[in-house]
């Protein structure tokens, strides 16, 4: 259910914390100087928001969003936070990082905690019965956060055992036009009560901040991002991330603020125009996503990779695309770690895919359209 403040601002639920506003402000792009978040942050306030994600994986992130909300006189009642913690530490160690994060903000509680990268078995076993258990459940009794939630880039099937656990109050997931995946999850998760949030719609949702111009008119009159924004906003999501430098990034924080109802005829005709037009492209040659084709016995993660070359090839998408490919093997537990030139033509997936897809095929040309030197995590 969506609702209005006194002063009128859109409020959504969130889990069993505060309402938050249907955007929320990453801080993880605003770090070139400890003032920089200042501007950003009046902003974004003034255009209803009332909610920060950060974490201590962000450099000085926290301390710039203290620093930045002491200096505007922000009061408490007006915003809310969410911070995260790595899996993985000790309970005395993840302690002093709480403490720490406190400090840094200025706070003495967190109205939210989540688990940073819940993207390993390991990763749930941690939060539900190891060391993370016994921490989260401490900052719980002793007041120190409101609710515990956790993001994943993980696979379909853990993230469904994370949200069937009963621990967590909310969930951060890769929610986006381009990479519709998780939507299903995020509608589970509402229906039960929990949070939603979008991580990165604009920018891992496919660079839709500087969108070619083939895109562009794919998704006339509306901008690409503004398109991607209200499907999710359609959709029920709680909130989406948005990460800002400079407080014009902010623009369709101001524009969006309160469409949040259905889609509208005219944004469903768009969404289909850019379906077709998608088709068009790819011909028969687009992954459909179903996952039939796996396992592949050299772990090749076929879906996924193809996803990219649909992207490329079908959105004209070609500079995400690459970016995302180029960390394939470079970023650990956070995305996929083999690549698509790894394909040895054993034709175990063929007989599998419903399509009749020529995935080795698809493969190679994936490799060849994409692959470029590696590249890190913007953190980490």
């Amino acid at each position: 259910m969506t609702t209005a403040n006194p002063e009128g601002a859109v409020r959504r639920p969130f889990g069993r914390s505060a309402p938050v506003s249907p955007f929320t402000l990453g801080t993880m792009r605003a770090l070139e100087q400890p003032d920089q978040l200042a501007p950003i942050v009046a902003r974004y306030l003034a255009a209803g928001g009332n909610h920060f994600e950060t974490a201590p994986a962000y450099g000085p992130a926290q301390r710039y969003l203290g620093r930045a909300l002491r200096r505007l006189a922000v009061p408490r009642s007006a915003f809310s936070v969410t911070s995260k913690l790595l899996p993985g530490v000790g309970v005395e160690e993840g302690w002093t990082q709480l403490q720490q994060t406190l400090d840094h903000l200025g706070l003495e509680r967190l109205d939210n905690l989540a688990v940073h990268g819940l993207n390993r078995d390991e990763h749930l076993e941690w939060a539900l019965e190891g060391a993370g258990a016994e921490l989260l459940q401490r900052a719980l009794e002793q007041n120190l956060v409101g609710q515990i939630g956790f993001s994943s880039h993980g696979d379909p099937d853990l993230i469904g055992r994370a949200l069937d656990s009963g621990r967590f109050g909310f969930a951060s997931l890769h929610l986006h036009l381009f990479d519709p995946r998780r939507l299903p999850l995020a509608a589970r998760a509402l229906t039960a009560g929990l949070g939603v949030m979008a991580i990165s719609p604009a920018d891992k949702g496919g660079l839709l901040h500087q969108p070619s111009p083939e895109l562009v008119d794919d998704c006339q009159p509306f901008h690409p991002l503004e398109l991607a924004y209200r499907v999710l906003l359609a959709a029920g999501i709680s909130t989406l991330t948005v990460g800002a430098s400079r407080p014009e990034d902010l623009i369709w924080v101001e524009t969006l603020a309160e469409r949040v109802g259905p889609l509208t005829a005219q944004e469903q005709r768009s969404l289909e125009r850019l379906r077709q037009r998608r088709q068009a492209r790819l011909g028969d040659s687009q992954c459909h996503q179903c996952r039939a084709c796996l396992p592949c016995p050299q772990e090749v993660p076929i879906p996924e990779l193809l996803r990219l070359r649909n992207l490329a090839v079908g959105h004209c998408m070609e500079a995400h695309a690459r970016e995302r490919y180029g960390m394939v093997g470079q970023a650990g537990h956070w995305f996929e770690t083999v690549a698509a030139d790894a394909c040895r033509r054993c034709h175990a997936c063929l007989p599998r895919c419903p399509h009749g897809l020529p995935i080795p095929d698809l493969l190679a040309d994936t490799h060849r359209r994409l692959a470029a030197p590696p590249r890190r995590r913007l953190w980490g």
